[in-house]
């Protein structure tokens, strides 16, 4: 089940939502397919602001002021996640994510 949570990130790329894959109870949106294409962090971290895009990989710590620490094999992303976005959800580090957005 995915559930997906608007998120900024205070780096290169400006990122739309999180997307959990998890055994959640989640309610209403959409679940389907969309035109955002995969890349791994260090691919999203050159990519020009506001491209849209998909990583995937794990929130591994939190820094503090909504900003938690994202990363894949390729490279670390500082994301920022309002408190009011997770709906209750929880992520751990073991937990496998996805980002997805551009603007």
């Amino acid at each position: 089940m995915k559930c997906t949570l608007p998120l900024i990130t205070g780096c290169a790329l400006a990122l739309g939502a999180l997307s959990f894959t998890a055994d959640a109870e989640v309610q209403g949106g959409f679940s389907g397919p969309d035109d955002l294409r995969r890349v791994t962090v260090a691919q999203a971290l050159e990519l020009p602001d506001d491209t849209d895009v998909k990583v995937q990989g794990r929130i591994v710590k939190a820094l503090g002021d909504e900003k938690y620490e994202f990363t894949d094999d390729s490279a670390t992303i500082v994301v920022e996640i309002d408190d009011d976005d997770w709906h209750g959800l929880e992520a751990t580090p073991e937990l496998q994510v996805e980002i997805s957005g551009g603007d």
